[in-house]
């Protein structure tokens, strides 16, 4: 009688480490299956997508501190400091000392990583035309509960 009871304990055990009862791996899943779509547009561009995602936070704000990226991108300095070394590489951007603290590194656009948004403005069109079985208003209130959530876990 003892292994009977253990039995259900365990199986409900089992039952939440199964892959599909779990947050994470939708959102693993579906945010590789994007950037799997955004691909094709990056490769014209010549850039990766977490380039990209440096690129859409300094044309919203040029000329920012290497701190305030990875802060909005929600990384550590120490991942973000190779990608910008290799846009740098790029000519997308520049990286200089600030001049009020020789510590603080800015990163700048350079003409071309400018010239890179007028490319990469239709980029979200594109991909909300991939999702055409969503309405709009059903990606808007997504949008939003996904924010939601990032805004509670950090």
């Amino acid at each position: 009688m003892q292994v009977a009871r253990e039995l259900p304990a365990k199986f409900l055990f089992m039952e939440q480490l199964k892959l599909d009862n779990q947050l994470c791996f939708p959102f693993y899943s579906i945010s590789r299956l994007i950037i799997r779509r955004y691909q094709p547009f990056l490769d014209q561009l010549g850039i990766t997508y977490p380039q990209y995602l440096v690129l859409l936070v300094l044309w919203e704000n040029d000329n920012q501190p290497v701190n305030d990226i990875a802060k909005r991108l929600f990384l550590q300095t120490n991942t973000v400091t190779p990608l910008l070394k290799r846009m740098e590489s790029q000519g997308i951007i520049t990286r200089e000392k600030a001049t009020d603290d020789e510590r603080k590194v800015i990163i700048s656009l350079t003409d071309n990583g400018k010239e890179m948004e007028l490319l990469a403005a239709e980029i979200p069109d594109k991909l909300t035309e991939e999702m055409n079985n969503f309405s709009k208003d059903e990606l808007k209130a997504l949008h939003s509960t996904l924010y939601r959530m990032i805004d509670q876990l950090k």
